[in-house]
């Protein structure tokens, strides 16, 4: 026995220094996997980017070029003529541009504040509201995001013709006021305010549209912001609508009149470009403004698995 003692005594110290070792193996191991993960997720993140600055610079370059420019054979990158801000003179001198930018602010921010007035109000009432067909009702809209809006074009075309609507603002605004998406997301944001708030505010004396426009709205600031962008993003970029309802050049938006002015006065890619590139230059301000609220939005969402 004493003999097993002292054996097991000797045999402890040399398993002991092991440990350290391995632990020292192991910590390098850990790191180098992280290190080649982030380079990996930094490579892939990066080779999108260039992917999708890509067309952006070339649209660019190609805005500041002369007509001629355009279509030399093979392509040129630089011309040998240098760069120029001519086709952006150009198309800053159309009066026409700037009607259709003033028709499309004036549409867009209309559809952006009607939009959200109708999407909230709805979501609070599917989130807070109990009453029958309420999961009929929320089930439908939920089935009308699965729809593509260009089946709808010929009903509503044919409705609003009816109504006396076709070329006018109200025409092109009343068929972009219901956005299904916009209810759902909004109705599970909703879903995850504490009802004690509500509670609270209603023992203080609050009615519905108080606890609705004075508790539940501020706490839901940055979903709103997110939906606004996002319904305004849409709203700007529109062309199917506007196109097939409007034939009166003063009431064209933006996407619709760049399209008349390339089949007017044939393909000038330099113009096209400069045209396109101012257009979306509001939304490109808007982004860098309020990409915290967008980001911020997603993330609470029931879209982004919360």
């Amino acid at each position: 026995m004493a003999a097993a003692t002292t054996g097991a005594d000797v045999a402890r110290p040399d398993r002991t220094p092991s440990r350290p070792h391995r632990v020292r193996e192991e910590v390098p191991r850990a790191q180098r996997a992280s290190i080649v993960s982030r380079t990996a997720i930094a490579t892939a993140l990066t080779v999108l980017a260039v992917l999708w600055l890509t067309p952006l610079v070339w649209a660019l370059l190609t805005s500041l070029k002369r007509e001629a420019d355009t279509t030399t054979v093979p392509l040129e990158v630089v011309p040998e003529a240098g760069f120029t801000t001519e086709a952006y003179g150009r198309v800053l001198g159309n009066d026409n541009l700037i009607t259709w930018f003033a028709n499309s602010t004036l549409v867009t921010l209309v559809v952006t504040v009607l939009t959200l007035a109708l999407s909230t109000t709805a979501a609070y009432g599917f989130s807070r509201t109990r009453f029958r067909g309420r999961n009929v009702l929320f089930a439908l809209t939920i089935a009308g995001i699965m729809v593509p809006p260009q089946i709808l074009i010929v009903p509503l075309y044919r409705q609003v013709t009816a109504m006396g609507l076709a070329d006018t603002y109200a025409g092109v605004i009343l068929p972009q006021l219901v956005v299904p998406a916009m209810v759902f997301i909004l109705k599970k944001f909703f879903d995850g305010i504490p009802r004690e708030l509500e509670e609270a505010a209603r023992v203080d004396g609050a009615g519905a549209f108080r606890i609705f426009w004075q508790v539940v709205m501020p706490l839901s600031r940055s979903i709103v912001a997110a939906v606004g962008i996002f319904v305004f993003i849409g709203a700007w970029n529109n062309f199917l609508w506007p196109f097939i309802i409007i034939s009166d050049p003063d009431l064209m938006t933006l996407p619709v009149g760049l399209v008349q002015v390339r089949s007017s006065f044939g393909v000038q890619y330099a113009q096209v470009m400069a045209s396109a590139l101012l257009a979306g230059l509001p939304l490109i301000i808007i982004f860098m403004l309020f990409q915290r609220q967008i980001v911020r939005g997603v993330a609470t969402t029931g879209l982004g698995g919360t």
